[in-house]
């Protein structure tokens, strides 16, 4: 088996890698202790999750840590929020073609139930533009938005505070998926009116697998899609009225919280460089157009995630060809949003590249001489 310290890795929108520091040793701290959830008994001086949620209060903007339900990643919140809003058949649900299959196909299901739900195209980029997003509230009065703050595949940001607003004006209630964005594009979800907002800790957190969640604004009250223990008040025939009790059934995987909490501490005390950042993409987005590749180059805030394509050559081939020869390790297909890759001009997929805070240049310049070498061997 190689060494993973010797590949580049460039898929971090996928899961992040490496973590941040801090976070393995905090995993395995909390695997040799004994277990001390709250509410189950064990030891209870310390509530991981707790701590959790006051440092994702701090990086949402938010005000009400309470409000923030702990599960094992964003699907399992966004299946929370989407089928514990107070839908009826005939009530119409607004999204996006940028979506993540962790929308769609709870929606697919929805429209089996008689909910009506309207996909709105996005622009050649995966952006929502705001004209068409005040167009299609006006005509189609939706109870609920569901919206991509940034694609997956293209890394274009949506203006969330803006189409926020705009669907505020019409009445409807917005589901903010903050995926791939939370932890990479400073927000203020308070402030921006976001009644929902579902996070994974396992991208641009830094954190691991297993984690993740939902905020739901107070006053707002969701029918919970999972029911279960909670520790306390077990007398309930339901789920207790409070949160986050209301939407947090079962044991909680409170090791994986011991690594996002580490990792939560270490990322307000070392702030990524943006500049940098931006200095790294704009390197790999023209080293790649240069070599003949076909790049999507949204204008405007982006994250970290470059999508292109070689001509000539199919995107499986481009990716198998990184990885065994050049351990570079990447994504290629649909990734998990089908519905986009007729807005970009690319219905087959792309490659696309994520990088971390930890991406360095001299690891893009070898994607950039690796891609030339193929596009060259194709034109030969």
């Amino acid at each position: 088996m190689k060494s993973c310290e010797k590949r580049i890795y460039l898929n971090n929108a996928a899961t992040s890698w490496p973590k941040a520091p801090g976070v393995a040793e905090a995993i395995a701290e909390a695997v040799r202790q004994l277990p001390g959830a709250a509410n189950r008994g064990g030891i209870n001086d310390f509530d991981v999750f707790e701590e959790v949620r006051k440092e994702l209060a701090w990086v949402m903007g938010v005000s009400w840590p309470e409000q923030i339900a702990l599960g094992c990643n964003s699907t399992w919140g966004l299946n929370e929020g989407i089928f514990g809003f107070p839908l009826e058949a005939g009530s119409v649900v607004l999204t996006t073609s940028s979506e993540h299959n962790a929308v769609l196909r709870p929606l697919y299901r929805l429209e089996q139930q008689g909910v009506r739900v309207v996909y709105l195209r996005a622009d050649a980029f995966g952006r929502v533009q705001p004209e068409a997003w005040e167009k299609a509230l006006k005509e189609n009065a939706p109870k609920l938005c569901i919206l991509n703050h940034a694609s997956n595949v293209t890394g274009a940001v949506n203006d969330a505070r803006m189409l926020t607003a705009l669907a505020k004006q019409y009445g409807s209630a917005v589901l903010l998926d903050v995926s791939q964005t939370l932890g990479w594009i400073p927000m203020e979800l308070e402030q921006w009116g976001v009644d929902m907002a579902a996070f994974t800790g396992h991208k641009y957190l830094l954190g691991p697998q297993g984690t993740g969640g939902l905020y739901v604004r107070p006053g707002l009250s969701l029918k919970p899609y999972l029911l279960g223990g909670t520790g306390v008040l077990s007398d309930l025939r339901d789920m207790p009225e409070e949160m986050p009790l209301h939407l947090e059934a079962g044991t909680g995987n409170e090791p994986s919280y011991h690594g996002l909490l580490a990792a939560l501490r270490w990322s307000k005390e070392h702030p990524a460089d943006k500049k940098r950042m931006d200095d790294l993409l704009n390197l790999i987005k023209t080293g790649l157009t240069e070599a003949g590749c076909r790049v999507v180059l949204p204008e405007g805030p982006v994250t970290p995630v470059v999508s292109f394509a070689v001509p000539g050559m199919s995107n499986a081939d481009v990716g198998d060809i990184l990885t065994e020869s050049y351990d570079i390790i990447c994504r290629v297909g649909l990734h998990c949003a089908p519905e986009i890759m007729e807005d970009i001009g690319m219905p087959r997929g792309t490659v696309r590249l994520s990088l971390s805070r930890f991406t360095t240049k001299e690891e893009l310049e070898v994607v950039i001489e690796a891609v030339r070498a193929m596009a060259e061997d194709i034109s030969s």
